[in-house]
């Protein structure tokens, strides 16, 4: 059975979303906030405590993780609260949970 051509097209626009999702989880400022995020909602100033990331770098990557879909703002007050989307990010984060850090917390 050989693939025909629309169905090409199909998996390149599929391997090409992968890709842009991967890159998004490709930074280690970006992925400890993902891995924040994945515990639940937190504003601004805890993600930065928690997270040890400092302006402005922790705007510029919670910039890029919004425009990319992966986090949702909440603006409460003068407060912005974030989470992770609905979808893949919640599952590839439980996944990479899993695999590393439930790992190293069991080995302590």
């Amino acid at each position: 059975m050989s693939i025909q051509p629309s169905e090409w097209d199909r998996m390149n626009e599929s391997a090409a979303q992968a890709v842009d999702f991967i890159k998004k989880l490709g930074n280690p400022d970006r992925l400890k906030l993902l891995c924040r995020l994945s515990q639940g909602e937190c504003h601004v100033g805890q993600l930065e405590d928690e997270c040890g990331i400092r302006q402005p770098t922790l705007s510029q990557q919670l910039g890029v993780l919004r425009r990319g879909g992966l986090i949702v703002p909440r603006k409460d007050g003068k407060q912005i609260f974030y989470r992770l989307s609905d979808g893949p990010v919640m599952e590839i984060m439980a996944i990479l949970h899993r695999h590393f850090c439930s790992r190293r917390e069991t080995s302590r």
